[in-house]
């Protein structure tokens, strides 16, 4: 390239290049007459690529352009680019090419851009591309990034595709997207932060699309997107694996009819804290996830009113916080869960709860048994015993034994509605004269009270010796007790025989002393295999 065919800026550039130094083509102080500011992309690619030769020792080449409108495109695609790049306050013709290309640094800073296609590249420091506006795609799929990727304040437009594609990208510092604005899908599957993930007040829209895809990617701080972080269509973090916490705080999800969040088998080594004030219009999609420490939903608002809008099925937390801002619009499935600690208020409990196979150490709420009985009875598709088991033996835990006994008599008294009508009497009987065993004092009652009627009416109405000459003497208390005790004898039952009115009830009392002996046996036997 000949010195005499450059522009004024251009040769300003050209001299400033070897010493580094800054070009800011709106400074017309030393320029003869205003020109536009054009530089071609050609001018930058042979400085950028060794076309200036003339340096003197000690010089660091940089090339620093500010306020410039470059032409052409950008090829850098393969190559090898030794000096930083900084442009700030530019406008890009055409979508710079970076393809493959091995840089030091690369800074945008407030420029606008048509794209950026920067696939397969190495960065040895860092890539920024802060409050740009970028009419195309921005392309990263496997570049290699060894300081940070800095997209704060920028706004990518690609509507009807891919804005930013980032798959299997390698980020050496942290990835910042704080006021990120995307409209298009932001992938980034398989990608690799050592750093933190910040989407602070960042905006996805890709509306009945993915928003953001973050399958499979491995950060090693924190995943961030509080607060006033907003994404229209779903997000995924299946797979994912984060080496601190993840942070949903303040945030609007919004993907109606469909999942929201998608965060399938994560392993999180912290919180992931979806509360405070996270409004979600879609469902929420925790399925085999493993939390660290807390998985919270404090003050959350989750809506989807035609299915699920918490599925926590497989999940695993140290401590659960389902104490959401309002009682959820939609079912919450726990089916199969391990939620740790569990805080839940009862002013919030969703309408549809599944807990089939939940298990849980401890209830930050107890409440009585009564209330934790509706709790349970609130998970459609009939009876299942397992949370009855599971809260009776958290009570236990606690110290609250009569507690526990209620939740497995309410469990009895389910499972009865199922059974065949034979069986369902029996256990009606059972109920009544024993609750199911765990109502032991039930049995004495009775037992006083048939003693009482049957030592009154034998009183009153004393039954005819069988023998009068060996017969002892009468005494309708323990002649009671005879008929009712059926393994034990005072003398009294064989020596004398009622008539009438008196013979049906001796008959009562046998039957009901057997029915009594048979319940309580029954009912012994139940609560003892429970202990």
């Amino acid at each position: 390239m000949r010195l005499n065919e450059l522009n004024v800026h251009e040769r300003r550039l050209w001299d400033a290049y070897p010493q580094g130094g800054p070009v800011d083509t709106r400074d017309t102080r030393d320029t003869p007459a205003p020109q536009d500011p054009v530089v071609r992309a050609d001018v930058i690619t042979a400085l950028l690529l060794g076309a200036h030769t003339e340096h003197a020792p000690g010089d660091h080449p940089a090339l620093r352009l500010t306020g410039a409108r470059i032409t052409g495109r950008l090829d850098l695609a393969f190559t090898d680019v030794v000096a930083p790049v900084r442009l700030t306050d530019c406008r890009f013709d055409e979508a710079p090419l970076l393809r493959g290309a091995r840089t030091r640094e690369l800074i945008l800073r407030d420029c606008a851009l048509a794209g950026l296609v920067a696939d397969t590249a190495q960065i040895d420091g860092g890539l920024v591309v802060s409050r740009c506006r970028v009419t195309g795609p921005l392309v990263l799929t496997r570049t290699v990034i060894h300081g940070d990727l800095n997209l704060s304040g920028t706004s990518v437009r690609h509507p009807d595709g891919e804005a930013i594609t980032a798959i299997h990208a390698q980020v050496g510092g942290n990835a910042l997207c704080t006021d990120l604005a995307v409209e298009g899908a932001f992938r980034l599957s398989g990608a690799s932060i050592d750093g933190e993930f910040d989407l602070e007040g960042a905006s996805l829209r890709a509306p009945g699309r993915h928003a953001l895809d973050a399958y499979h990617v491995r950060v090693t701080e924190g995943f961030t997107c509080h607060p006033r972080f907003s994404a229209e269509g779903r997000i995924i973090l299946s797979g994912a694996t984060v080496g601190a916490a993840v942070g949903f705080c303040g945030a609007r999800l919004s993907n109606p009819g469909d999942i929201a969040l998608e965060a399938v088998d994560v392993t999180i080594a912290r919180n992931f804290d979806l509360g405070v004030k996270l409004t979600v219009d879609g469902g929420v999609k925790l399925d085999g996830t493993r939390v660290g420490t807390e998985l919270s939903f404090r003050d959350a608002e989750l809506t989807h009113p035609d299915g699920t809008a918490l599925s926590l099925r497989a999940t695993q937390a140290r401590d659960t916080d389902l104490r959401t801002g309002r009682p959820v619009d939609g079912a919450v499935d726990a089916r199969k869960a391990h939620l740790g600690t569990l805080h839940d208020a009862r002013d919030t409990w969703p309408a549809d709860l599944r807990l089939t196979d939940t298990t849980y150490d401890t209830l930050a709420s107890p409440l009585p048994a009564t209330e934790r009985v509706r709790w349970i009875r609130r998970s459609p598709g009939g009876y299942h015993p397992q949370p009855y088991e599971q809260l009776a033996a958290t009570y236990r835990r606690m110290g609250h034994e009569d507690e526990a006994r209620t939740v497995l008599l309410a469990k009895q008294r389910d499972r009865r509605a199922g059974l065949p009508a034979p069986t369902r009497l029996w256990g009606h009987v059972q109920d009544v004269s024993v609750g199911y065993g765990y109502r032991p004092l039930r049995a004495g009652l009775w037992l006083l009270a048939l003693l009482a009627c049957g030592a009154l009416y034998f009183a009153l109405h004393t039954p005819a010796p069988l023998d009068p000459g060996k017969a002892p003497p009468f005494n309708a208390v323990f002649y009671t007790l005879d008929l009712l005790v059926p393994v034990v004898t005072f003398g009294q039952e064989p020596a004398f025989a009622p008539r009438g009115a008196g013979q049906w009830l001796s008959y009562a009392l046998i039957a009901s002393g057997w029915i009594l002996a048979t319940t309580v046996t029954a009912g012994a036997s139940r609560a003892l295999s429970r202990q």
